[in-house]
């Protein structure tokens, strides 16, 4: 008798994995979450363009960008950041769909939810960004050289090599935008064609 409420309740769970399984991969369902990202990143630009007029110049005018709408939360020493957004090459018109995961170690307390808007100035810098490659450090610079054009984008912290981030949150930009920790990578249930 054992046995056989063994072997049933593992074909239970077996089957209702598979249905979730088929479910979560279903075209209605990434095609809803592929437009709720969209969205997502047409708000989160809009902020910015608010917050920083002549960032709109910046992101026409650069090689590709991304968005990515977080939530943080932050409980005494520990913090945990996650996300979702797009990535737009401008050269090509490329779109990624982007995760993004953040682990961090510091004294606070709080719940925030902001955007990260990234400038992406090179092909290279592109091809590193959608990979999953780059290695983000923390900065704390209120204008960066575009290292090309002699310009800065203003507002922007450098990210890495050949890639700058805005920061917006509720309360408006946030010039010390710190990402030490995060990992972002393409979302490959959503980049599936």
């Amino acid at each position: 008798m054992k046995k056989w409420l063994t072997l049933l309740m593992t074909t239970f769970l077996f089957c209702l994995m598979t249905a979730t399984v088929f479910a979560a991969a279903s075209p209605d369902k990434i095609d809803k979450q592929r437009a709720e990202i969209d969205t997502l990143s047409t708000q989160a630009l809009q902020r910015l363009y608010d917050k920083v007029p002549s960032a709109q110049n910046v992101i026409k005018n650069c090689y590709a960008y991304a968005t990515l709408s977080n939530t943080g939360i932050k409980l005494g020493l520990f913090g945990d950041a996650h996300g979702r957004g797009l990535a737009i090459n401008n050269a090509t018109g490329e779109k990624v769909y982007m995760r993004m995961k953040e682990m961090g170690i510091g004294l606070g307390l709080g719940v925030k939810e902001y955007d990260l808007i990234f400038v992406i100035g090179t092909e290279k810098a592109w091809n590193s960004f959608i990979s999953g490659d780059i290695k983000f450090a923390s900065s704390a610079e209120a204008s960066a050289s575009d290292g090309q054009a002699g310009g800065a984008v203003e507002g922007a912290s450098i990210a890495a090599n050949g890639v700058w981030v805005y920061q917006i949150t509720k309360k408006g930009l946030a010039l010390d935008a710190s990402i030490k920790g995060t990992k972002i990578y393409a979302d490959k249930k959503l980049n599936k064609r």
